[in-house]
């Protein structure tokens, strides 16, 4: 909570007499002050100067509507813009009369009667007007409500498409995509409103464009309009205020997005979904000035793409082979290949995978699933010719044993997005699965789907040439199924028991079972028909430890044992 050593009473009684110049001094020093952070010594305190700052506020919306001086203007907004940080002082600026006022000086009121001029608009007015929605919509839902209600995004909407526009600077351009941010997040009626109405991919793929210098040699070719002829390779790295702008837009975008996926988009919706992949290839093909900064612009960039129609994700692999580009089946493969190193980097940094982690893994498993040379290509770089049949797939530093060591991870959805992803490239063959993963860690994906009994689960995808090789073929009949590698011959424990002591311990165990799950420390399962787990019933054990050779107390001995 933040205070001031000045005295709020005789700043609220200068701003109570009306005149500007009195306003004006009180007002500077009261916004110089509180750059300094103070707190209230008791609750008592607090709340008496909670009460005088909403008076504070009050008055200074009242100054907002008269006309000011230049001067007296830009210090009442930076007085809104000091107190809407406070959530304790916003009463006074969520009434319909107070965001419309600031609207309108933030120049996205709808009626705009106290609009700018648009040829010569105090930017530095529109700034500190637009700071102060953004501090009111973040904190207070009825703000959200007026907002909304006021259609602050229409006007928001009609500056974007100024986007090629040099009449704006960086900061207006960054807060009114900060304000269409919050107002997308925090409203799903606006967020469907720029969706549809106002045409939201469209507009925000075209800031996007701007933002990034784009020109376009090719339908759905991209280039920075400066660096035509320059390779992408040697690309100056995008800068601190591209990379701002973009990332704010991406954010839009991801919002306005967000259920795109799940319905069918029309023809004209599939060409501006089109259009914004090829601008998404460009962003994944940047980069910015720090490694940081570089890697959340990629996981932006990666998050919207999860994003968009299936169908429409074939423009990454558009641009013509060029020299120094990754080539596969005549293909460029470069924003795939981009794909797969942000994903390993995301493996490799292990923090927060679930949120780090998954849409990249989402993203190209979906891809991999609809998309022939795009599965064709992952396949051969994550699950290469198989030859080491003498190492675990979990063991080793390679991006197959790095997966497949996610597919016991303590996360369930890590670990099912980690196995589902292997078993698209295997094109979903249960046989195939295993050879490269093990039964054991394959198990639970096949489980889930009944799988446990073979076959393949999917008829979606084309024949493949034989891809075992002549180590695996030599090797395939010594091979572990559960481990997945060719094991040391180990000594069989039953050696020397009699037909009646091998029963016996079977039946031990079985006991075991049994006990263990009357006192639910574990839940039998078996394998049903239909090849899925089930549990077992009190039925399935009866039958098993009603065997006459259960109730033994000992193992059956021979003539010979008994004599002796």
């Amino acid at each position: 909570m933040r205070s001031t050593k000045m005295d709020l009473h005789s700043i609220i009684e200068q701003l109570e007499t009306g005149e500007q110049d009195a306003a004006l001094a009180a007002l500077q020093g009261y916004n110089q002050e509180m750059s300094q952070c103070f707190t209230f010594n008791s609750q008592e305190e607090q709340d008496r100067k909670v009460g005088q700052l909403s008076r504070l506020g009050e008055l200074v919306i009242n100054f907002l509507n008269k006309d000011l001086q230049p001067s007296c203007l830009l210090a009442c907004l930076e007085t809104v813009r000091i107190l809407t940080r406070d959530q304790q002082c916003l009463d006074p600026f969520v009434s319909r009369r107070a965001l419309s006022t600031l609207a309108s000086y933030a120049g996205i009121s709808v009626a705009g009667e106290l609009s700018p001029p648009s040829e010569n608009p105090d930017q530095e007015v529109i700034v500190e007007a637009l700071k102060s929605i953004s501090n009111i919509l973040l904190h207070s839902e009825t703000g959200q409500v007026v907002a909304a209600d006021l259609q602050l995004i229409e006007g928001v909407a009609k500056r974007l498409k100024q986007c090629h526009s040099s009449t704006w600077n960086h900061e207006v351009r960054f807060f009114d995509l900060r304000v269409t941010f919050l107002l997308t997040a925090l409203r799903v009626d606006v967020r469907e409103q720029l969706a549809r109405e106002l045409h939201g991919v469209s507009l925000l793929g075209n800031q996007l464009d701007a933002t990034l210098g784009l020109c376009w040699p090719g339908t759905l070719e991209t280039a920075r309009a400066q660096f035509e002829d320059v390779p992408p390779e040697d690309l100056p790295p995008l800068s601190r205020q591209q990379i701002e702008l973009a990332m704010e837009t991406l954010k839009i975008l991801f919002n306005v997005t967000f259920d795109t996926n799940k319905r069918k988009v029309d023809e004209e919706d599939a060409a501006d979904y089109r259009h914004l992949v090829a601008i998404l290839r460009h962003c994944l093909m940047s980069r910015a000035g720090g490694e940081e900064e570089t890697s959340d612009f990629h996981s932006h960039t990666v998050n919207l793409l999860g994003n968009l129609p299936l169908p429409c994700l074939d423009v990454l692999l558009v641009p013509k082979v060029q020299q120094g580009s990754i080539e596969y089946m005549g293909v460029n493969m470069d924003a795939v290949s981009m794909l797969l190193d942000f994903m390993e980097r995301r493996i490799d940094r292990g923090l927060k995978l679930k949120e780090t982690l998954l849409p990249s893994m989402n993203l190209l498993t979906e891809s991999a699933r609809i998309h022939r040379e795009t599965r064709k290509f992952l396949r051969s770089k994550v699950l290469p010719p198989l030859r080491d049949v003498k190492t675990r797939p979990e063991v080793g530093d390679a991006l197959r044993n790095k997966l497949v060591r996610l597919m016991t991870h303590i996360d369930t959805d890590v670990k099912d997005c980690a196995a589902e992803f292997l078993f698209v490239l295997c094109k979903e063959s249960v046989s195939r699965f295993i050879k490269y993963t093990g039964y054991g860690n394959a198990a639970g994906l096949l489980a889930a789907r009944g799988l446990l009994r073979g076959g393949r689960d999917s008829g979606i995808y084309s024949e493949d040439e034989d891809s075992e090789t002549e180590e695996y073929r030599e090797a395939k009949a010594h091979i572990n199924p559960v481990t997945g590698v060719v094991e040391e011959e180990q000594p069989d424990p039953m050696e020397g028991m009699t037909e009646e002591q091998k029963e016996y311990e079977a039946m031990r165990l079985v006991s075991m079972f049994d006990k263990l799950s009357r006192t639910n420390v574990i839940q039998p399962m078996q394998l049903g028909m239909d090849g899925k787990m089930r549990e077992m019933t009190p039925e399935d054990l009866h039958k098993l430890t009603h065997n006459p050779l259960f109730q033994s107390e000992e193992p059956a001995r021979s003539d010979s044992e008994e004599e002796a």
